[in-house]
């Protein structure tokens, strides 16, 4: 289970929709140094995990290229933190003109069960060394949280309705592709107000925690920020709901709906 209830809180929390014709290039970054989102999911009307995500300032370099440093800190809270204790930490290094990750840290206490994983990215050869083993990759290749820094900076202006496009992603032991269809614009209600979103639903397989017929929706600020504000999957039993409850230092003003 603990391995289940990593991935429901990472792909909530950290995965965003890129426009699969610009996935050569980016425009400018949508964030800056100083970031900080806050995100609490809820298991039904309880608050099962918190999330804090911050980019920092580094004086690492790789390559020779300057870098983000990203920190996303996940923790169960309330009763689930009784019964099922979590504290998870990932880290990323990202290009500051490319956002293609350099490095990825891990480090998850899950109840009784402990990882880590050190991964780097070679862009020279196409491969990445992980704790388990070299992976060689083709095309553009993330972990979790430089895929969602790295969208969020794609210019969706053009994206059609009903269209799919996929973003290739490394975790654990191999890379692995997340497929996502693009819904269309929808008005959402947030802790932080409502806003005109995009809204996207990633391809999520049917096992011991989702149904056969389980919907992972994805609702992104339709404006400079492209932030997630919500989301939604289904479970075998019951929902997770993904809420923004905190959003500092932004590039752009987060302006919701006026009531």
């Amino acid at each position: 289970m603990r391995k289940y209830f990593l991935i429901i809180v990472v792909i909530i929390a950290f995965f965003n929709g890129s426009y699969a014709q610009e996935l050569n290039s980016i425009n400018e970054p949508v964030f800056k140094t100083g970031e900080q989102l806050t995100y609490t999911l809820k298991y039904g009307f309880f608050t099962a995990a918190e999330a804090v995500i911050n980019v920092e300032e580094s004086d690492k370099k790789f390559d020779g290229h300057p870098v983000f440093h990203i920190v996303a800190d996940g923790r169960t809270a309330g009763t689930f933190d009784i019964f099922y204790k979590v504290r998870n930490r990932y880290e990323s290094y990202v290009d500051q003109s490319t956002l293609m990750p350099y490095f990825y840290t891990e480090n998850r206490h899950e109840a009784n069960y402990k990882h880590t994983d050190n991964v780097t990215f070679n862009h020279e050869n196409d491969k990445i060394t992980a704790a388990k083993g070299v992976f060689p990759y083709k095309g553009k290749v993330f972990d979790f949280l430089s895929a969602y820094y790295f969208s969020r900076s794609i210019d969706v202006s053009k994206i059609q309705k009903g269209e799919k496009f996929e973003l290739q992603y490394f975790l654990e032991d191999g890379v692995h592709t997340l497929g996502i269809t693009y819904v269309g614009v929808e008005k959402v209600n947030c802790s932080m107000g409502s806003f005109n979103c995009l809204k996207f639903n990633p391809t999520i397989i049917p096992g011991r925690v989702f149904r056969k017929d389980s919907k992972l929706y994805l609702w992104i600020t339709d404006d400079k920020n492209r932030i997630p504000v919500k989301a939604h999957v289904e479970l075998v039993v019951g929902s997770v709901t993904m809420d923004l409850t905190g959003a500092k230092n932004l590039k752009y003003p987060l302006n919701p709906l006026k009531k």
